[in-house]
């Protein structure tokens, strides 16, 4: 089987088997290959030690020369070259205590989590699948390599990868691994968020982030986030009878593009009343470890969602004002994502009031009308220049001026807004 792979990486393999090592790609790279997907980067395994590797290739990093890995910088781009290795007894369900390396490419790969993350290929041999990697792909299968409960007591967070590698493939777990994340989802108490937050982002944004159900019905949310088993758990009622909010939140994942801040807003949106919803999703995002900026989006969004805009232009602009102009366009898709979501008898006239309020917002963006202090038409020094004094008047002065131009925005000229000071 061929097998197209970036000249250089061919290069490194060669050069390394010219020096008498073995040396494949492996991994995620040679199943993306195998599914006719571009891999994001290419993983070559040796049976050259760290050493001699460094000693073959003029430009390397020690990324972790400790666990035999050593990154080889070819021109602008860089590619991480490990030694086969056997990891020793794992510690908390996260790493090994020690790592053995080994001249045996079966040893390497039957340490790897899944099957399908366990094949190997060089343009001279071709494919290494030694553990059915080929036909679970076939079959659209995760499957672990050897038995689930050992995989996943070495490291807990294979149980959340499997998910998300589901999601990103449209895969099914395979049954035996699916009971046995069931058996040990608790050992994800042991995983640092940062690790947590990274698998979730990658599970969220993919092309179907419905599969988060699975993380409930195996047991995983309850660890990782134990209000999303509220939400499935715990039964609303609105005018057209009992829900539970959880159900509409996996629908509504799907209805919004794979961008974090939309995808974590659609999760988060229904965990409580607006208001009270933004202080327990900041609380949640923070505990995840996200950063400040997504957390500003998330919760603001999460504020807004179920604030009504009438479909008026000073309406629209006051709220464009208030969201900010980077928000409003995502709070617009929140809102049709969780109209749509709810399928309810009010749903076509609240999605006939949101092409209005859009149809407004393109106006106002196509005919540049001042939404902000940042495009209204004098500033702080131009109130300096005529006799204000710098300090919170000031500041006070501006807000003023603008919410004049936000009721008319014919008034954003320079002149007349001077004109309208009060000194």
């Amino acid at each position: 089987m061929q097998i197209e792979i970036p000249d250089k990486v061919k290069y490194i393999i060669h050069q390394l088997m010219n020096h008498g090592y073995e040396s494949y790609a492996v991994g995620g790279c040679i199943r993306d290959s195998l599914l006719m997907k571009s891999p994001d980067d290419w993983d070559i395994t040796t049976s050259a030690k760290a050493m001699e590797i460094k000693k073959i290739f003029s430009r390397t990093v020690d990324t972790g020369i400790q666990h035999g890995t050593v990154t080889v910088l070819l021109d602008e781009e860089s590619f991480e070259v490990t030694t086969y290795r056997i990891d020793g007894e794992y510690e908390d369900s996260r790493r090994p205590k020690a790592v053995m390396f080994t001249h045996e490419l079966a040893e390497d790969l039957k340490r790897r989590d899944f099957t399908i993350n366990a094949m190997a290929y060089n343009p001279q041999e071709g494919l290494i699948d030694l553990f059915g990697g080929m036909d679970d792909l076939k079959r659209k299968v995760i499957r672990c390599v050897g038995k689930p409960l050992e995989r996943f007591n070495e490291d807990a967070l294979r149980m959340l990868r499997a998910i998300r590698i589901s999601a990103q493939l449209d895969f099914r777990i395979e049954e035996e691994t699916k009971q046995s994340i069931f058996a040990l989802n608790g050992n994800l108490s042991h995983i640092s968020a940062e690790r947590i937050q990274a698998e979730l982002v990658k599970l969220l944004v993919s092309p179907h982030p419905g599969t988060f159900r699975i993380a409930y019905e195996t047991g995983i949310t309850k660890v990782i986030l134990p209000e999303f088993d509220d939400m499935m758990e715990t039964a609303c009622h609105d005018c057209d009878g009992k829900y539970y909010p959880g159900e509409r939140v996996l629908i509504g994942l799907s209805l919004v593009e794979p961008d974090k801040a939309l995808r974590f807003t659609m999760l988060l949106h229904d965990i409580a009343e607006p208001i009270e919803g933004e202080k327990i999703s900041e609380g949640i995002l923070r505990r995840l470890r996200f950063d400040n900026d997504t957390i500003h989006k998330v919760t603001k969004l999460i504020r807004w969602h179920d604030e009504p805009i009438y479909p008026s232009p000073e309406a629209v602009r006051k709220t464009v004002c208030k969201m900010g102009e980077e928000l409003f366009p995502l709070l617009l898709k929140v809102k049709r994502a969780v109209i749509q979501s709810w399928n309810n008898s009010a749903q076509r006239e609240r999605l006939a009031c949101l092409d209005e309020v859009e149809q407004v917002y393109d106006k106002i963006v196509k005919e540049g009308q001042c939404v902000s202090l940042k495009t209204l038409a004098v500033t702080g020094s131009d109130l300096i220049s005529v006799g204000m004094k710098p300090g919170e008047k000031l500041g006070e002065e501006l807000l003023r001026l603008l919410e004049l131009v936000l009721e008319n925005p014919q008034h954003n000229k320079k002149e007349y807004l001077l004109e309208q000071i009060k000194l």
